[in-house]
């Protein structure tokens, strides 16, 4: 019988956290542990994961990335076969999520597996038609194979809603300790290259998703331009996600039509906002320290390189 360990980075969860906790206490299968590790919450956070019995792993905000805490979760539970992270505003769906997840464990060459993320109750329609556009009902199971019709995808996942294997996590030396973000990306690129797999499990679901101004998204692909920057070594190896981005502006502008021609202005909006962000974020060496602060979705990252 495998170990499994619910981790969760959390800094005040807000409205949503009881919700979340409850929901994982409704699934179908009992964790053996469940470790939070909270960066510094003023809310009720940190008392409410206490009475659904987490264990709680505690940071400076100012050494908070999502690597460096997700490291710290990882070796918390080095008992575990199977680490299922999760992020604090994440429902899972229904009580057969987090099984069907590690479901995918049964083929031994899956080193990671995540789930399906559903728009959140009430979302709008252009944050709806991102989660249905990224996150489809079909699985798929990737190998390294697939990066020459998939490109960067191929090491697409996310720990939103993510299980590894510990043994496989730890043959890529687990979780980088200083990137911006997408550490789940890094090491889904770093397993497929060592012979593993990454399953997408499309009946394996959450609620997840955001509601992103012009000026977030923005700064949202400022720091996903500096990611690749920084990780060229992902693209070398798998290639550019060619044609994805528009087909997902062809799709975008499909559902914006159907559903809503007044979103056109904000849509056009934001598709400039992601382009110039992710150009100035390929492009961060050139820039100042106080504009990669301003444009950043992520400051801590910035304030911890001046430490380094």
């Amino acid at each position: 019988m495998k170990k499994i360990s619910i981790l969760i980075p959390v800094y005040n969860a807000g409205s949503n956290w009881l919700e979340a906790l409850e929901n994982i206490d409704n699934q179908s299968i009992t964790p053996n542990r469940k470790i939070i590790i909270d960066s510094g919450s003023t809310d009720n956070t940190v008392l409410l994961a206490k009475k659904f019995g987490y264990e709680i792993l505690t940071i400076n905000k100012k050494d908070f990335d999502h690597g460096y805490a997700r490291q710290l979760l990882a070796e918390a539970a080095a008992d575990s076969d199977i680490l299922v992270f999760l992020t604090q505003d994440c429902i899972l769906a229904n009580p057969q999520s987090l099984v069907n997840l590690i479901a995918a464990f049964d083929d031994e060459k899956v080193g990671i597996a995540y789930g399906r993320q559903l728009p959140r109750q009430g979302a709008k329609i252009l944050e709806a038609h991102a989660r249905n556009f990224n996150y489809p009902e079909i699985s798929v199971t990737k190998s390294i194979e697939n990066k020459k019709e998939m490109g960067i995808k191929t090491a697409s996942c996310s720990n939103s809603f993510a299980a590894y294997r510990k043994t496989a996590l730890n043959e890529v030396g687990g979780f980088p300790l200083n990137s911006i973000f997408g550490e789940d990306v890094i090491v889904g690129g770093l397993l497929l290259i060592n012979g593993w797999k990454i399953a997408y499990i499309g009946n394996a679901t959450g609620y997840h998703s955001h509601d992103y101004t012009v000026l977030e998204e923005f700064k949202r692909y400022f720091d996903v331009g500096v990611f690749h920057q920084t990780n060229h070594w992902l693209l070398d190896e798998f290639g550019s996600a060619s044609g994805e981005g528009l087909k997902y502006v062809k799709s975008e502008l499909k559902c914006v039509i159907k559903n809503n021609i007044f979103l056109l202005p904000k849509m056009t909006a934001s598709v400039l906002a992601k382009w110039l962000g992710y150009k100035l974020g390929l492009n961060y060496l050139r820039l100042p320290n106080n504009l990669k602060k301003g444009f950043s979705m992520h400051k801590s990252y910035w304030y911890k390189q001046e430490r380094v």
